[in-house]
């Protein structure tokens, strides 16, 4: 009699749901949920496995959480968008409920590990990950592992300054490239602009009391002159911050993800002329600049896959 395969879960907690999945152990999908975050986030995520234990045995778990995580101690260090007292010791209380081996980790590492193992990222050994959304986050591959440096912090690509006389960002510093090319600062440029600048009111944005980065992007793709603008320099400033990357670490590949990344070539290719502009030239020229593949199955990907190879080390 065979054994059945074991399946992994791997859940991502943002500041307004929970999406978990039970991923086989290739990395596909076998089954997902998504859930308004509880306040109760202990129980719910129990919850949540419980259910997805019931097509079949699990291995362990990932959680990817937005904010720093410090590996070496399993703890939630700054979190992103939720209390810090519902997710500081978020590990240790998950294996107590769940009895299962539980891996934590930040969400643009868990995703960018997703895209390296089964996405945009799969054949190489190294490469940079930038999630462009609510904030902007990175992770670092080298030679097949997640590289995360002497705490856990590293890849905190967001916070490259790319305007010192430029506005305040939540770190502290000021002019840091989530800034400008995070989806809220997308929206907070196009109200700016739209504001002072008379020609802007053709667009259709300028018709909506209240939009976001992605009606930015949607508006782009329909053909909205402002809204390409708009996408094209947040292109021109993600490409300053990949630029940078790319000259510092001589990467092979950089897989771009996040919501913003959803106005496709329209801010790629801006964001490729940018970098060509910038990095240097054999620096560039070795790099592969590519769109991510999983969209919003990266993190909770990656977070499985980490949790497998985490329980298949210690095995």
């Amino acid at each position: 009699m065979t054994t059945p395969p074991t399946n992994f879960i791997g859940i991502n907690v943002s500041g307004d749901h929970v999406r978990a999945a039970l991923v086989d152990e290739y990395g596909s999908i076998v089954d997902s949920k998504l859930a308004g975050i509880s306040k109760e986030l202990v129980a719910q995520l129990a919850a949540l496995v419980e259910g997805l234990q019931s097509r079949g045995p699990v291995g362990a778990i990932g959680i990817a959480i937005p904010g720093l995580v410090n590996r070496q101690t399993d703890r939630v260090v700054a979190p992103r968008d939720l209390p810090r007292n519902m997710v500081e010791d978020l590990h240790g209380e998950l294996m107590r409920a769940t009895g299962l081996r539980v891996e934590l980790e930040n969400d643009a590492n868990a995703a960018a590990y997703g895209e390296y193992k089964v996405g945009a990222g799969r054949g190489s050994r190294n490469l940079f990950y930038m999630m462009i959304g609510n904030g902007i986050g990175g992770a670092l591959i080298l030679d097949g592992k997640l590289w995360t440096g002497a705490s856990g912090f590293a890849g905190e690509v967001g916070h490259i300054t790319i305007d010192t006389e430029g506005y305040q960002c939540v770190c502290g510093n000021t002019g840091c490239l989530e800034t400008v090319a995070s989806a809220p600062s997308i929206v907070r440029r196009a109200r700016e602009r739209l504001l002072r600048d008379s020609t802007s009111s053709l667009s259709r944005l300028g018709l909506k009391k209240s939009f976001t980065a992605e009606d930015v992007a949607h508006q782009a793709n329909e053909g909205d002159d402002f809204a390409l603008m708009m996408i094209e320099r947040t292109g021109k400033y993600i490409g300053t911050g990949v630029a940078s990357v790319i000259n510092l670490l001589n990467i092979e590949k950089i897989v771009l993800g996040g919501g913003v990344m959803d106005a496709g070539s329209l801010i790629l290719n801006p964001i490729i002329q940018e970098v060509r502009r910038r990095a240097f030239q054999p620096c560039f020229e070795a790099t592969e600049i590519v769109a991510a593949k999983l969209g919003l199955d990266a993190a909770p990907i990656g977070a499985a896959m980490l949790a497998r190879d985490a329980a298949t080390s210690a095995h």
